[in-house]
């Protein structure tokens, strides 16, 4: 493409209104432009990244033997009632209504869709296994979208189902999907891990997460210093440390505790470490109270929370809530003499004469002990911490941040049965279908990949998925040897096949290094005052400029995209 007369841009300062780099990158570049929060634009520049990304995952979902077909985007409500998840997505579905007042979605994720559309009239066992994929836009109301392309509104989406008759066939699908995966992320050059996740709203028997380990990352992933453990911090179970103690345990004791409210402020009170103070947090949990015990230098885990009560959602009780089942001010709640649910950790259980709240402003208990209160569940409810014990192999644990670029689901039967998806077997019985469900983020792959290739100077693309692979600057482009050249070597790379942009523009040709460097085109020929000489600049997006031969730049170049591809 020569960039003279088409549409180009590029952005000269950072931008304010983008939290990341990769944004701020992307926008600067001309690649993508916001037009509302959670909302952008994919410029022509930026969509031939998108392409790219997207041609990879279709080749590798083809090869794994996956069928391509499109979803509608607006949905009945009622299909999400149904299966019992329009509950779970709550507020975060963007919800109208058509001319006859009936209630729609904008589709957040396919899977009854997709049992939809796997249902054939009389399916029998001899029909499977099979897998149906889409590459569509998603909508999701966040509440707070950032980071640029990490968290939208509106995103691309590859998401794709397989379809057996038991799991002994999942297992088997699913393993082809993983293949694919670890092949698509291989050929985006990203840095991975793959991790245990939870299933979340999408619920079934297993879930993992493709995280790109960048400092931006949204997710904390928990890796083993010896050992091969990747989870996300979510689902990491916390191991138990040491023996429970075996002090004598004593009588509890109320203490006037002025001014010490917070856990540092009531730990220096007693002079006792905030290890030996038990925090008791009190959340709404889908409309009810419950008090939460945990060490003082522990964080609840909400993901643990909501699946050990099988709860869909939970917030921070009020102020206004907080007191009225402490008869206390916020920051002195304490299980003992507690009306709501008390929910403790596991941790808990091991310790004696700890301190906690008292339910009376200005006041603590010390020489508390479990069996001065009523307990409904105990379980693990707290994050791990870096340090901790591996719970694979005992070794410590160490913490990265990661931006989930994809998922794989094993739904088992979950959407078969809530949608009556049914196949006849040899008897001519009927049974479930199984399912699992597989996702990758598209514009999450494009900003995971800037996220992890870039320098002072702007985006360093992988060959894979720049917009070009080549670009063609010419010094000046009033030189008639420089032009003749330029415009030789521009039409002999597009005959080879290779994709070229050719800025013939009347710039500075400062101006267009400095783009050339910020929209990150790996491989760059500069046609200047040597042309007359059949001599060009040749270099990487990352290497020193070298001459070359012109006449032996355009093999030149398809060496190095071969070696890069």
């Amino acid at each position: 493409m020569r960039l003279k007369n088409s549409f180009f841009y590029t952005i000269r300062e950072d931008s304010k209104d983008e939290e990341s780099r990769s944004g701020n990158l992307l926008v600067r570049a001309g690649m993508i432009k916001k037009s509302s929060a959670g909302f952008y634009m994919t410029m022509p520049m930026g969509q031939r990244v998108i392409r790219k990304i997207e041609d990879i995952i279709r080749d590798e979902m083809n090869k794994a033997g996956a069928q391509e077909l499109t979803m509608p985007t607006v949905i009945p409500e009622e299909v999400y009632e149904n299966s019992g998840r329009r509950e779970a997505f709550g507020s975060n579905m963007f919800a109208l209504r058509d001319r006859n007042d009936k209630r729609y979605v904008l589709g957040p994720t396919h899977e009854e869709l997709f049992a939809m559309a796997g249902m054939m009239d009389g399916s029998s066992y001899k029909d499977f296994p099979y897998n149906l994929y889409q590459i569509q836009n998603k909508f999701r109301d966040e509440t707070r979208p950032r980071y640029g392309l990490i968290r939208t509104r509106e995103f691309t989406m590859k998401d794709a189902y397989s379809y057996d008759v038991d799991l002994a066939g999942l297992d088997v699908s699913y393993q082809k999907m993983f293949d694919a995966y670890c092949n698509i992320f291989d050929r985006m050059h990203l840095n991975y891990k793959i991790v245990q996740a939870d299933t979340g709203a999408m619920g079934g028997l297993l879930s993992e997460e493709f995280q790109a380990i960048t400092e931006i990352g949204e997710d904390t992933v928990v890796l083993c210093d010896s050992c091969d453990l990747a989870s996300n911090l979510e689902i990491t179970p916390v191991v138990i440390q040491g023996n429970p103690s075996d002090e004598v345990e004593l009588a509890y004791e109320m203490v006037e505790t002025p001014n010490a409210k917070t856990i540092e402020e009531v730990a220096a009170f007693f002079n006792q470490p905030v290890t030996s103070f038990v925090k008791t947090l009190i959340y709404n949990v889908d409309g009810e109270l419950y008090a939460f015990l945990m060490k003082g230098d522990r964080e609840l885990n909400e993901t643990k929370v909501l699946k050990l009560l099988g709860a869909n959602e939970m917030e921070l009780a009020t102020f206004d809530e907080v007191e009225q089942a402490t008869h206390a001010k916020v920051g002195f709640a304490g299980p003992i003499g507690l009306e709501i649910k008390v929910v403790m950790d596991n941790e808990v259980a091991n310790m004696k004469n700890f301190i906690t709240g008292a339910n009376k402003t200005d006041h603590h208990y010390k020489n508390v002990n479990v069996k001065d209160f009523d307990v409904y569940k105990q379980a693990d409810i707290v994050s791990v911490h870096e340090g901790d014990v591996c719970p694979k192999c005992g070794g410590k644990l160490n913490f990265a941040r990661g931006i989930e670029v994809g998922n794989t689901f094993k739904l088992g039967t979950k959407y078969a049965e809530s949608m009556n998806f049914n196949y006849l077997d040899k008897e001519q019985k009927l049974h479930p279908v199984v399912m699992g469900s597989y996702g990758i983020g598209v514009q999450r792959c494009m900003a995971a990949i800037v996220e992890q290739f870039n320098d002072e100077n702007g985006i360093v693309w992988p060959m894979s998925v720049a917009p070009y692979q080549v670009e063609i600057i010419i010094v000046n482009v009033k030189d008639e040897a420089q032009v003749k050249l330029a415009d030789a070597l521009y039409e002999d790379l597009q005959a080879q096949g290779v994709e070229v942009l050719y800025d013939d523009r009347d710039e500075r040709v400062g101006v267009k290094f400095k783009d050339n460097e910020l929209i990150g085109i790996p491989l760059r020929i500069t046609v200047g005052k040597k042309a007359g000489e059949g001599i060009v600049e040749f270099k990487t997006r990352t290497t020193e400029k070298e001459e070359i031969a012109s006449n032996t730049v355009v093999s030149f170049v398809k060496e190095k995209i071969a070696e890069s591809m």
